[in-house]
């Protein structure tokens, strides 16, 4: 094998198992080939969240067998955790590897392949990814996650930071820092940690980078961790919480009591803190026992929430949980307000970027596109830009010169 790609389904630790293994792969003499499903060896990265992740792997999988038949194609991830059994003796499967084994996954596929350490690698993505945490102890009816990732497990501290400096000193300007339960950070340790002691610990790190969040749950933020994300220089000004829903009934179904002041009070000190984060939320529509004022409720707190976008989410029985066995709610109904609440997240998605019209921001070069470039920025502005001669992963500055509903264009200045 000279050759390979990687398919990713779902969260950003699934992408930042990947951006591991790519870095890997390539050390140890293989090529990267960026169409996924097209090299010699191809890795399928599940996810099982939903029904649909389910059927979207498995039509890809099925796209590989029949258009690349020659390749070694290799299925990993939750769903391939959740089901092996499906994937077992599919003529065209090479490998089923279990979460558990991710970690040496080139070891495992490609034995006798000596890593490399200046062996030159092409980039994965513009931005680094780095999980510090994997596995999740919270137990949400309707979640499938822990069941395939296991009890949360923090990485060391001192990994963490060495491999920080390691993908700062190669150039990369922003490392997005995942986990299944983010905020569960450092409980498993010994000495116990925390997600704040680790962030204290990347602030005072050498080099020339931002860290950006992945999804932190609001019932595992203190003030003292807001106060330091709003105070912080290294942290971008984007926030995404798990929120799943503004009807304490249903939260409580969902296995997550608490009280929706908490919550507003959490978005109203990040808004007051960082006025030019993003904030961001995801929110499960059509639960079992949603009732019309469960809803009303939900789209009433986000309606009159700070948040820039909502991550809207029909609600989609996994097999095993709590709330599979729940009676659900109807499709057309579920359907109809989800509906409502994406058209909910556009409007104020919107509102978010016209405030920054005529503004120069900090950004990062995604993408390089036929007609310039794709930058995002700092608080999570994704902005087309033309006549841009900047790198894929390099930081720029960029103008906001026009906004409509759907898109931001703007100029490297």
């Amino acid at each position: 094998m000279d050759s390979f790609s990687i398919r990713n389904f779902g969260c950003r630790v699934n992408q930042s198992e990947a951006f591991e293994w790519a870095e890997d792969f390539q050390k140890r003499g293989l090529r990267l080939v960026p169409e996924p499903g097209r090299g010699e060896l191809v890795i399928v990265n599940t996810c099982t969240l939903t029904a649909r992740a389910d059927r979207d792997a498995r039509k890809f999988i099925r796209k590989v067998i029949r258009d690349n038949p020659t390749a070694k194609l290799v299925v990993t991830g939750c769903l391939a955790e959740r089901n092996p059994g499906e994937f077992a003796g599919v003529p065209g499967i090479w490998k089923i590897i279990d979460n558990g084994d991710k970690k040496l996954l080139a070891e495992r596929l490609i034995p006798g392949r000596e890593r490399v350490a200046d062996r030159e690698a092409w980039p994965y993505r513009a931005r680094a990814l780095l999980k510090a945490q994997d596995g999740c102890d919270m137990a949400c009816s309707f979640c499938v996650i822990p069941g395939v990732r296991g009890r949360s497990v923090s990485v060391p501290e001192a990994e963490v930071l060495g491999r920080i400096e390691s993908l700062a000193r190669r150039g990369y300007k922003e490392i997005v820092l995942t986990g299944i339960h983010l905020c569960s950070y450092g409980r498993d340790l010994e000495p116990r940690s925390s997600l704040l002691d680790l962030l204290r610990g990347i602030e005072g790190r050498a080099g020339d980078f931002k860290i950006r969040l992945s999804s932190l749950d609001p019932r595992l933020l203190p003030v003292p961790l807001i106060d330091h994300l709003a105070a912080s220089r290294r942290i971008q000004p984007h926030f995404h919480l798990s929120l799943q829903h503004g009807s304490e009934k249903i939260l409580k179904a969902m296995g997550r009591s608490g009280p929706i002041s908490a919550y507003r009070d959490i978005l109203t000190r990040l808004r007051t803190s960082v006025p030019r984060a993003a904030l961001g939320a995801d929110v499960i529509v059509g639960f079992p026992g949603e009732a019309d004022d469960d809803f009303r409720a939900t789209e009433k707190f986000l309606d009159e929430s700070p948040l820039a976008y909502v991550h809207v989410f029909s609600f989609s029985p996994r097999p095993g949980t709590p709330a599979s066995a729940m009676t659900p709610v109807d499709e057309k109904t579920k359907n109809g307000r989800a509906a409502r609440l994406r058209k909910l997240s556009q409007r104020k998605n919107a509102a978010f970027r016209v405030r920054f019209s005529g503004e120069i921001l900090d950004g990062v070069v995604i993408e390089r596109t036929a007609r310039g470039a794709d930058v995002l920025t700092a608080n999570d502005i994704g902005v087309a830009v033309a006549d841009c001669s900047a790198r894929k992963g390099d930081a720029v500055k960029v103008k906001i010169i026009r906004v409509t509903d759907q898109t931001t264009e703007g100029k490297v200045v």
